[in-house]
């Protein structure tokens, strides 16, 4: 399983991953879920993965065979709007899973993936989208700024109690550390490395990457600190009747 999520503000883009591609009693493997596509001065985009790996190393490897085919009608450093790199990287996707479905009928598997495109476009605002695997996609609201992919339930709350559009991109990076760490205590299909990526809004260039392993000094430092502050605000909760002295 997987879990990756991008919140998209007044000031950019964050967007954050785990690493765990499977897990079992004697076995996990690690691979990375975040790939960076970056034009200086044209655009800067970073694509989320979760799902099929095969599904999503084969769209991977197909946009990079795009980006070097001069004759290729469309690739991702072309097109006006994000949407529209939405929409290729969905037909992408559709065609991958469409060129194995038969085989992954015979065995009752799935190749079905997801995907959030976040960064920007020179001359337009920055913005998230998720593509599913049917091939179409969504963006990202004011109501709710973020989009998640992959186990995703135990790490919505924080998101939904402090991420609104004015939330500075620091915070939101914490925050979206939090909502990693989160579901990895519970769950074990997700785990670290924890990648992150800060894109500035009107910065065309390579966004922050940041790469929080188990043992990182500031992934350990939030840990501690989200949890002696949860166990400090659950101690100021208002007492039951029962609970009160009686004068």
């Amino acid at each position: 399983m997987t879990y990756c999520l991008a919140i998209s503000l007044n000031k950019g883009v964050v967007l954050a991953s785990d690493s765990r591609t499977n897990a079992g009693v004697d076995y996990v493997a690690t691979y990375s879920k975040m790939t960076s596509f970056v034009f200086e001065g044209n655009r800067s985009l970073v694509l989320l993965t979760s799902g099929s790996l095969a599904t999503s190393q084969a769209v991977i490897n197909a946009i990079n065979k795009d980006l070097d085919d001069p004759t290729a009608k469309f690739d991702i450093s072309k097109g006006k709007y994000l949407h529209e790199v939405a929409e290729y990287i969905g037909s992408l996707s559709q065609k991958e899973q469409n060129r194995h479905a038969k085989a992954m009928e015979n065995s009752k598997s799935s190749s079905e993936s997801s995907f959030i495109l976040g960064g920007q476009i020179l001359g337009q605002k920055s913005g998230i989208f998720l593509i599913y695997p049917q091939g179409n996609f969504i963006t990202a609201s004011d109501e709710t700024p973020y989009l998640q992919i992959g186990e995703n339930k135990y790490g919505k709350p924080i998101l939904d109690r402090f991420i609104t559009r004015s939330t500075s991109l620091e915070d939101a990076a914490r925050c979206a550390v939090v909502s990693l760490d989160s579901t990895i205590r519970s769950n074990i299909s997700v785990g670290p490395p924890i990648e992150l990526a800060i894109h500035s809004e009107g910065v065309i260039e390579k966004p922050y990457h940041s790469v929080l392993t188990s043992n990182s000094i500031m992934y350990k430092s939030i840990q501690k600190q989200w949890n002696e502050g949860l166990k400090r605000a659950f101690k100021r909760l208002p007492r039951f009747e029962w609970e009160k002295p009686v004068k």
